[in-house]
């Protein structure tokens, strides 16, 4: 029993070596070792606190990089529609120009022919006045050629409205 004893037993050398050994060791750790882990804690602290502040910068800058996209995507979206309105009222005005110049087109083209046909027709009434004075002075003549006998100035203008229906 006397290892038990020893293991309980206290020694005051001993310990006075140990609380100065104690003592050394953490002098020497406050002096060289603590300042450098603290500067090292203190480093890791300052550059997680600049990564937070740089997320949330970056957060910030994407919030309003989804803001400004949400509201480019709007005016696009107005731009367009207004782009399309133009087009429609273009195809339109476009559509109209074309429908009246196809009426102007057409009047012209009418107003051409009634001319053309009136010309026409005022050519034929002059080949047909120029046809019947012909006739008249042709059978004035027969008349005159001929007796005056009832019968034959009869047959003679008889003769003479058969060969207008043929003309």
């Amino acid at each position: 029993m006397a290892s038990v004893v020893g293991i309980l037993s206290f020694n005051t050398g001993f310990a006075i070596w140990v609380l100065i050994s104690m003592a050394v060791f953490l002098f020497l750790m406050g002096k060289y070792a603590v300042p450098h882990i603290v500067k090292a804690l203190e480093d890791r602290e300052k550059q997680i606190k600049d990564s937070l502040e740089a997320a949330e910068v970056a957060l910030a800058k994407a919030e309003q990089i989804s803001k400004d996209n949400k509201k480019a995507m709007k005016e696009a979206e107005v731009q367009a529609q207004k782009i399309r309105k133009e087009a429609l009222e273009d195809a339109e005005a476009l559509r109209s120009k074309k429908v009246e110049n196809a009426k102007k087109d057409a009047g012209k083209i009418l107003a051409d022919a009634k001319q053309t046909i009136e010309q026409e027709k005022k050519k034929a009434l002059t080949e047909l006045r120029g046809e019947v004075a012909e006739l008249a002075i042709k059978s004035a003549s027969l008349i005159i050629d001929a007796e005056l006998d009832q019968k034959k100035n009869k047959n003679l203008v008889d003769n003479f409205i058969k060969d207008l229906s043929k003309n």
